[in-house]
């Protein structure tokens, strides 16, 4: 079966996701801004209010089965006019990484979670300059072919990262490597970082989308991890000029209220404001 991965966009054609997937990320964020450990309930309803006040301003959420998945269904708070995009992924850290491996979660049933209403599933692919290209080509291959049986949308997330010995390494030329090889293996949508991180100029993150554009085969949207907030927008804004189609997106829309003493007021307005003009760019940029 074949998914159209216009579903999950705005009526522009752009797309404007919310993630809501991140999980021990998430837990550092918390633990960052309160003394007392952070437990998993608080990690749920953080998820749980995301959904409710931001869903009616994306066109897709993705959300997590570890911690939000199952609450987030069963409270029924995803906006109907928000595509439900499930993460396929299952963690595992390391001393120095929150995710130093991922592999397809079998606890993630294509068929269950397309009767629970997703539309599509996201995988984190991690992209090491110094680990042979088989294993990651193989899994992609393997999650394209299982969202294809399951009518689902494919989506990959190629991130790029350092070796396994700690050595230094170019993290845009991952960001490009990761591209040229996974980025034409069939995957409905691919997730990428920012180039530069969106601290370039505008010429060198526009050239460096370009290049992506180039050798990615499906749609392309940008992540904001590792974008400072305040440049995201542009960043955005070139990455369309330049054949991206717009945004999957989770920390420059949420993670500045991340444990605020106002948090679930702070969602409906700091974070539902973000959203909002980072969907504007979006319509904009794809419209010209």
């Amino acid at each position: 079966m074949t998914a159209d991965p216009s579903i999950l966009a705005r009526p522009s054609g752009g797309y404007a996701m919310l993630a809501v997937d991140q999980r021990e990320a998430l837990r550092a964020m918390f633990a960052a801004r309160q003394p007392e450990p952070v437990t998993d309930a608080q990690l749920t309803a953080f998820k749980v209010d995301a959904a409710r006040a931001l869903s009616p301003y994306a066109s897709a959420i993705l959300v997590d089965k570890q911690f939000g998945w199952d609450a987030v269904i069963a409270d029924n708070v995803v906006d109907p006019s928000c595509a439900l995009i499930a993460a396929a992924d299952a963690f595992t850290p390391s001393a120095t990484e929150f995710v130093a491996d991922v592999a397809i979660d079998p606890e993630v049933d294509p068929m269950t979670v397309r009767k629970e209403g997703a539309k599509a599933l996201k995988l984190l692919v991690l992209y090491r300059p110094d680990e042979a290209p088989e294993p990651r080509i193989a899994m992609v291959t393997d999650f394209v072919a299982r969202c294809r049986e399951a009518g689902l949308i494919s989506i990959i997330e190629p991130v790029s990262r350092g070796p396994r010995d700690g050595g230094a390494y170019d993290h845009e030329a991952g960001i490009h490597a990761a591209a040229r090889e996974l980025g034409a293996l069939g995957a409905d949508l691919y997730k990428s970082e920012v180039p530069t991180h969106g601290k370039g100029t505008p010429d060198e993150i526009t050239a460096g989308c370009a290049a992506l554009s180039s050798v990615i085969s499906s749609p392309w949207v940008v992540l904001s991890s590792g974008v400072p907030a305040e440049v995201f927008p542009e960043a955005v804004r070139l990455a369309c000029r330049a054949g991206a189609s717009g945004f999957l997106a989770g920390r420059a829309v949420w993670a500045s209220v991340v444990g605020s003493p106002t948090m679930a007021d702070d969602l409906r307005t700091i974070s539902v404001d973000r959203l909002r003009r980072l969907a504007d760019v979006v319509d904009d940029a794809v419209s010209h």
